[in-house]
């Protein structure tokens, strides 16, 4: 098997897709978490210094906005794990359901994405 240059290393593949962390969040219970991209986000997803190709930069940005949409959504709490010098693993944690009962999951999720 070959080793991995420093850029793979660093510049992991995205292994999910925006529809994949909605659905993970949809069914996460309070305290869940999912790694959601191991590498350097804001390196790995900008179009100027990413050494990925462009369709798994494009996944990859998708995930992370989906990510933000919903922390402001108060739907996960976004942290980060150090894993070594310029590579960090980007968690999700669930957070409790909102108390709303008119809000949904599947609305405010529809709501943050068309913001």
């Amino acid at each position: 098997m070959m080793a991995a240059t420093h850029d793979e290393r660093r510049a992991a593949k995205p292994r999910l897709t925006d529809i994949d962390l909605y659905a993970w969040i949809a069914q996460a219970e309070a305290g869940d978490a999912l790694i959601y991209h191991c590498g350097f986000l804001v390196v790995d997803a900008d179009i100027a210094i990413s050494t990925l190709p462009a369709d798994q930069r494009k996944v990859l940005r998708g995930v992370a906005d989906a990510a933000f949409r919903a922390a402001e959504q108060g739907l996960v709490h976004l942290v980060q794990e150090r894993l070594g010098t310029d590579r960090f693993a980007y968690i999700a944690i669930a957070r409790p359901r909102p108390k709303a009962a008119a809000a949904s999951l599947s609305s405010l999720l529809l709501e943050a994405q068309a913001a």
